[in-house]
Parts: C-alpha cells; sequence; structure tokens
C-alpha cells in the first residue's frame, strides 16, 4: 500500500445524498497557519465545533496550537474545542495485526487501534458533537492522506457518514474508502494484498 498519496476504492458507492447518510464530519489539518488563517479557515467552512484527535495536543513551534490555548481561542471565536485522546495516533502495531496491507507502521498500528474499545469511545463521542453542531476533526499534518485521519474518515464512511477533507477556504475534498480496508461488521481492517495463486512463497 502507498503511504504518501491516497488510493482510492473506485467501487465503493460514493455517499452524496445527504439522505444516505448518517451524518457529515469535516477533517482538518492545523499545519504551520497562523492563529488568524487557521480560525478564518474554520469560519470559511462554518465550523462550528473541533475535534482535536492528536495524542499529545502541544506544539513548541506554534504554541497557539497547544490544545490549552486552542480551546480558550477557540471559546472566543464561538467554536466548541473537544481533545479525544483515544482517537490520536501513534499507535504500535498489535502482534498478529490484520492490518498488513500498511506498509508505514503507524498507520498498521491505528487500524489495531481502531477495534479497541477506546477508540469506539472516542469516536462516538466525536459523532455525538457531530450531530449537534458542525464538526471538523484536527490534526497537525496540512495533507490528510499522511494523516491517521483517512483512517478514521474509511471508518465514517463505512458507517455512512459524509467526510470532506478542508484544503483551503473553498476547497474541499470528499473521502472515498481505501481501496485495501475490507468490512467486519462495523469495523474495518487492511488485509494484506493477496499474491498470485501460483506465485512463488
Amino acid at each position: 500500500m502507498h503511504d504518501t498519496s491516497p488510493l482510492i476504492n473506485t467501487d465503493a458507492p460514493a455517499l452524496q445524498a445527504a439522505g444516505d447518510a448518517a451524518g457529515m464530519l469535516w477533517t482538518i489539518g492545523h499545519s504551520t497557519r497562523t492563529w488568524e488563517a487557521f480560525v478564518a479557515l474554520l469560519g470559511a467552512h462554518r465550523i462550528e465545533a473541533l475535534v482535536d484527535v492528536r495524542r499529545f495536543p502541544g506544539s513548541r513551534r506554534y504554541p497557539w496550537f497547544a490544545g490549552d490555548t486552542m480551546a480558550q481561542a477557540l471559546d472566543a471565536a464561538s467554536v466548541r474545542y473537544l481533545w479525544l485522546p483515544a482517537l490520536g495516533g501513534r499507535r504500535k502495531a498489535q502482534p498478529g495485526s490484520p492490518n498488513g496491507a500498511w506498509r508505514n507502521a503507524a498507520f498498521q498500528g491505528y487500524a489495531d487501534h481502531m477495534t479497541s474499545a477506546d477508540f469506539g469511545a472516542g469516536l462516538e463521542q466525536a459523532t455525538a458533537m457531530a450531530r449537534e453542531r458542525r464538526t471538523a476533526l484536527m490534526c497537525a499534518e496540512a495533507l490528510w492522506w499522511q494523516c491517521h485521519r483517512r483512517l478514521i474518515a474509511d471508518l465514517l464512511l463505512h458507517r455512512r457518514w459524509q467526510v470532506l477533507h478542508i484544503l483551503g477556504e473553498t476547497a474541499v475534498q470528499p473521502h472515498q474508502l481505501n481501496a485495501d480496508a475490507r468490512p467486519v461488521g462495523r469495523d474495518l481492517i487492511y488485509p494484506p494484498r493477496q499474491v498470485g495463486l501460483f506465485s512463488a512463497e
């Protein structure tokens, strides 16, 4: 599986009609933006709540993106802030992981984490917020396909949510399911791709 650009499952049905979806969520990466530019970006997409999916919500280089600082500043901008460490990245792959399609160990570890009770509870909090107000999931990386937001978005799409990745003030990208994702009930796994039937091991 390539880890630097999205693999799109063009055979998966896109959830375009609002009536077909459980709800809608946005994702965003704060990147190197100034605070003013970041708040303007939220405003451009009318975001009313921000769910922080960083496991460790701090930034020495960009201190305005530290969790406590953000919470206060977003409150002043009438945006609700919720940090959900259960949705944070930096997870280790588990022995016997079913997610061998990921070459990136961090993504494989996160895919393993997504079947945990902690993750499930965190995602329920995020979707509960999204049912009440226009909500974005936030991490640091600007490009969603270089961030664990891509895996969260896969699972949300599988559960019939629409997900839009914010790229700029007038640009969003609808999420489509990763080509290697396979449903297991309400969850997803990313099993290794099968080699040819008669190929050498």
